[in-house]
């Protein structure tokens, strides 16, 4: 895993508190393409390419900064146990939330159900966002273990993505009718939850055993290839179908080559 040393502005901060600011800058992306998708009219092609790239990028990261250190700290049974249960848990929560109303919460399009057609669908997609939000900012707060430095590679690629996701569900949730309030008060809430994750992160397990560290990580890994199988590639083929897997190539590639150079 590639760490980031800790510059001249966070030197001075306990690592714990570096650790939830971390999160909350990679969650911010999240608001960021909130803004994007709710006041632009973006294509929807153009939409699903982004998403397309966001998911490769994520891929990348899964492969190279999370498995392989999942890996690395407990072997393989810590860490295949750990990537099932989290895959698992993230498919239950979602096949959950998915009957309430929140099975289309990345779609741009009119996928989305308005609170009329679907009561308490406006909850569901709430709580699914920060579902999917947390496991990404949770591995924040485990990079720093190995050091007290943050993961550069984890992060970038962590806010590459989100920025997609927030830009995709936004736009659905306007086209479905959501007030700017709960559109913004969502990616906000979602942004700060991500900074307490990846405070909670560190926190929690700044004393376990590495085989403990491993099973966290490969559970959100898990987690999180979940969600891209089941969330963000279904957005990206819908409208680019003929060019999704290449650009979720190039977002692999440029995510694999950061981890190399930094």
């Amino acid at each position: 895993m590639v760490i980031w040393g800790h510059c001249s502005w966070s030197c001075n901060m306990p690592t714990w508190f570096e650790a939830g600011l971390w999160g909350l800058i990679a969650g911010s992306a999240l608001l960021l393409g909130a803004v994007f998708g709710y006041f632009l009219r973006l294509p929807q092609r153009l939409i699903a390419g982004i998403m397309a790239f966001g998911s490769g990028v994520l891929i990348s990261v899964l492969s190279f900064e999370l498995v392989d250190e999942a890996y690395r700290l407990g072997g393989v049974d810590s860490t295949a146990t750990g990537f099932l249960a989290g895959a698992a848990a993230y498919t239950l929560a979602n096949w959950l939330l998915a009957r309430q109303g929140a099975k289309h919460r990345k779609r741009s399009g009119n996928e989305q159900p308005s609170e009329q057609e679907d009561s308490g669908s406006g909850l569901a997609i709430a709580v699914g966002a920060a579902l999917d939000g947390i496991p990404e900012s949770l591995v924040i707060g485990l990079s720093m273990l190995a050091g007290g430095a943050v993961s550069f590679v984890t992060v970038a690629g962590i806010f590459l993505s989100n920025i997609p996701e927030g830009l995709s569900s936004a736009a659905g949730m306007k086209k479905a009718g959501r007030s700017p309030a709960y559109i913004f008060g969502i990616w906000a809430g979602i942004a700060t939850l991500s900074g307490i994750a990846a405070l909670a992160g560190y926190t929690l397990f700044a004393s376990a055993p590495p085989d403990a560290v491993a099973a966290v990580t490969a559970v959100a890994a898990g987690a999180i290839l979940a969600m891209l199988v089941d969330t963000m590639i279904p957005e990206a083929f819908e409208s680019s179908h003929n060019f999704a897997g290449l650009i979720a190539v190039v977002g692999f590639l440029a995510a694999f080559t950061l981890s190399k150079l930094t």
